[in-house]
């Protein structure tokens, strides 16, 4: 009864607080400052001087995790006001793939972005949509397992599971799969028992990863025998994020036997900073008013020793930009490794474009996610062939023959003409990037070329590695060859 009315207050605030994002920002970047200036951190770099973001950009240095380490040992060692004032409420625990074990701080101040942000979609969505009725169904919030451990008297877990403890109460009855299930490690016992749990319930909602829910719905078509909209025949909302949709959007769709609705968000550990406001619309809304100041650095220059830190009012449509973050939650100039593109400036909405360190630049290419992806997109839909997953590295030649990248791929349904298929990938991927184009111009690198890899060999080399499942994800591409040479072992 409630949920329109509060939908439709909730999404004016948002295209209020849209329109005034840069007075928002420069404001948040105020308070922040000002919050953290008694911390050990604000002290060693003197937050009390600093008055603008030029200021701010000459004494705090762009980080990644290393390099803020040192910091999280002294909350683990139980300091207190190090980053931000007291200690955090939860570490948000996350595999990293050159630190290890993260500890991201989650603070009093910072838990609202994580619990507000996916509230605030969904009732954008009900709000321009109308559609309340998922509301009454049942709805899968998959999460890691809500069992939390405790470092340094700080309960400690998945942040999916931190986030399972804030679902409100009024969710709570709709809410699968059960705590017991989500507390289940081995990812396909735990698929299993998803599975039984829903199979006979009003299903509205399901949310996940995109690989998730493809390993999802084909468990549901094998056990019934039917498409899932037969199954579950209210289902009507997607919720994903994580990856991009785009690779796994008409094989979905086809599992389920129709098109449905879908909201794209972009959560991390360190923070929730976009979301789909719209379904009309590309692109998700930059998460402005929520406790984070955002700074961004055109991606040629994120490798160089002072590379320019642009703030919101500077940044310019099309280019790719990475994300760098300061926050209520204690990070500072904080690299989360991601890159963005924006494709509106009234109001901020962005894609994410890719991975900083998820390129292949073997050859002076700096080839990104973003344009392998669409490559892919386009020799798909020229040659009416799916793909279920693949990745993409560069294969170096030690001896006679030009060097050229590698695609391992693997087909729901193969190419009839195998030649031609890569025909039109390699032109596509050339049109994306001028470099790679000219390396293939100037007879340096040969046409790329596919291997062709076994059905289910991804899903069989991340359960080989423990990283089946949740929010574990295989890397579109690598700039070197482990994981191609691992993946060698499924080529067919």
């Amino acid at each position: 009864m409630l949920a329109r009315p509060f939908a439709n207050h909730i999404h004016k605030k948002i295209i209020k607080d849209s329109g005034q994002a840069i007075a928002t920002q420069e404001a948040i970047f105020q308070q922040i400052i000002k919050q953290a200036a008694h911390t050990i951190f604000g002290k060693e770099h003197h937050f009390a001087d600093i008055r603008s973001h030029a200021d701010f950009v000459q004494a705090v240095p762009v980080r990644d995790y290393e390099q803020m380490k040192q910091y999280i040992q002294m909350i683990k060692e139980g300091k207190q006001n190090v980053l931000w004032r007291g200690k955090p409420i939860y570490f948000a625990k996350t595999s990293g793939t050159t630190s290890g074990i993260k500890y991201i701080p989650i603070t009093k101040d910072s838990i609202d972005n994580h619990i507000q942000t996916a509230r605030n979609a969904l009732l954008c969505y009900l709000a321009e949509t109308g559609n309340n009725q998922f509301v009454n169904g049942k709805m899968i919030f998959l999460s890691g397992s809500p069992e939390l451990e405790r470092i340094a008297d700080i309960p400690t877990g998945r942040l999916s599971g931190i986030v399972n403890h804030h679902v409100p109460k009024y969710l709570r009855g709709n809410q699968l799969p059960s705590y017991e299930t989500n507390c289940i490690e081995d990812w396909e016992t735990k698929l299993d028992k998803i599975v039984d749990e829903t199979l006979r319930q009003n299903m509205t909602l399901i949310s996940g990863i995109p690989p998730w829910m493809q390993m999802y719905f084909d468990r549901i078509v094998q056990r019934s025998g039917k498409k899932v909209k037969d199954v579950f025949p209210n289902f009507s909302l997607m919720v994903q994020g994580g990856v991009n949709f785009e690779p796994y959007k008409a094989k979905l769709f086809e599992t389920v036997g129709k098109k449905i609705d879908y909201i794209e968000l972009y959560p991390a550990s360190e923070g929730f900073f976009a979301f789909q406001d719209t379904q009309n619309r590309e692109g998700m809304l930059l998460n402005t008013n929520s406790g984070i100041y955002f700074e961004f650095i055109p991606v040629e220059e994120v490798f160089n020793p002072s590379p320019r830190r642009l703030n919101l009012s500077q940044v310019e449509l099309g280019k790719n930009y990475a994300i760098i973050i300061n926050s209520n939650a204690g990070l500072w100039a904080y690299n989360i490794g991601d890159t963005v593109r924006f494709v509106s400036l009234h109001p901020y909405r962005i894609v994410v474009s890719g991975r900083i360190k998820h390129f292949i630049s073997a050859f002076g290419e700096h080839v990104i996610g973003e344009e392998v992806e669409w490559a892919l997109q386009q020799a798909c839909k020229h040659t009416n062939v799916r793909v279920t997953e693949f990745t993409v590295a560069p294969y170096i030649t030690q001896g006679e023959g030009k060097s050229y990248h590698e695609w391992l791929v693997e087909f729901e349904n193969e190419p009839q003409d195998l030649a031609a298929f890569v025909e039109v990938l390699d032109n596509a991927l050339r049109q994306k990037n001028v470099y790679y184009d000219d390396l293939i111009r100037g007879n340096i690198l040969q046409v790329l070329k596919i291997r062709l890899l076994r059905k289910d060999a991804f899903i069989d080399y991340m359960k080989s590695i423990g990283k089946l499942g949740g929010q574990n994800k295989v890397p579109r591409l690598s700039n070197d060859r482990n994981l191609a040479d691992a993946l060698q072992v499924y080529i067919v």
